[in-house]
């Protein structure tokens, strides 16, 4: 149940034959995303659970889930731009049916990040879910 823009993320991920290759996209996925604005940088949008600062900012409008995000870590902002790959654009009912373990899975994420990163993924992971299943 993915969305295209996740499918093109897992077809490149396909493509790389290793992880130092993969993890570089990561990066870049990260650097190609939009600055979140320090305005938005603020307690109730930060997510515990992560080793370095994370914020996800929910845009719901018209029944359909979105977010901005931003980290000050590099790897974890690429991570960022592939949950929202994989969210964005949803409608609310949908998010909370999204196997985000599985999907993910299908990068290979599981087996090459830190358990501080995965833990991390895991807290953004239930922060969109939580948010989503509350605006539903």
């Amino acid at each position: 149940m993915a969305t295209d823009a996740f499918e093109e993320i897992a077809e490149t991920f396909d493509f790389l034959d290793d992880w130092e290759d993969r993890y570089r996209h990561v990066i870049d996925l990260g650097k190609a995303m939009d600055p979140l604005d320090d305005a938005l940088k603020v307690p109730a949008f930060k997510v515990d659970g992560c080793a370095s600062q994370v914020w996800l900012v929910p845009q719901i409008e018209g029944g359909t889930f979105r977010f901005m995000g931003d980290s000050d870590a590099m790897i974890v902002r690429g991570l960022i731009a592939i949950l929202g790959a994989l969210y964005n654009g949803l409608p609310l009912a949908e998010v909370g049916k999204v196997d985000a373990r599985a999907e993910l899975g299908r990068l290979g994420l599981n087996e090459h990040l830190s358990a501080q990163r995965s833990n991390g993924l895991r807290a953004m992971v239930e922060r969109i879910g939580a948010t989503a299943a509350a605006a539903a």
